[in-house]
């Protein structure tokens, strides 16, 4: 992923607090002409620092209030074929390869209990998973969040390391 300057940080930082402003008012707001802001729009998408809109939906709205952590233990070599077969469970809605005593971390939704046993049962099922070990979520205490970030890596300079602002960094 390439480098973010300081524009395309203060860009992020503005969609961060008004999220359906449009070029012409982000560009106002910045002191930017509409012609930057929006090719900065098109270039941070096209990169991979903008995340699709699909990951803004909330999927208790859609019905699945419940949200597990399932450690899944796996035989190494299968890896490619669990991918294939956890994909096509429409549940799980992210997972990553993660080191420890678990291979993947799966973050699954349900809409009852009786709905993520039926999960576990499935992922259970495929060829190459040895064991799931699941987490019910109880109460979501820090939102996925980007604005310290942004607003540390502002405040120190893009592509400086910084050891952050501690536990009282604003949001």
């Amino acid at each position: 992923m390439q480098q973010l300057d300081a524009t395309d940080l203060r860009i992020l930082s503005a969609l961060c607090h008004r999220p359906k402003a449009s070029a012409v008012a982000l560009a106002s707001e910045l002191g930017l002409s509409r012609n930057t802001v929006q090719a900065r729009l098109v270039r941070l998408e096209s990169n991979g620092a903008l995340l699709p809109f699909e990951q803004r939906v909330n999927p208790a709205a859609l019905g699945f209030p419940l949200v597990s952590f399932v450690h899944i233990h796996v035989r190494q070599r299968l890896l490619g074929n669990i991918v294939e077969r956890l994909r096509a469970i429409p549940e799980i809605i992210e997972a990553h390869g993660v080191t420890g005593s678990a291979d993947i971390l799966a973050r699954v939704v349900a809409d009852s209990a009786e709905e993520l046993f039926r999960v576990n049962g499935q992922i259970l099922a495929i060829e190459g998973v040895e064991r799931a070990d699941t987490s019910l979520s109880m109460a979501e205490l820090i939102p996925h969040r980007t604005t310290a970030l942004i607003q540390m890596r502002l405040a120190s300079g893009p592509g400086t390391k910084s050891a952050g602002n501690g536990p009282d960094a604003d949001d």
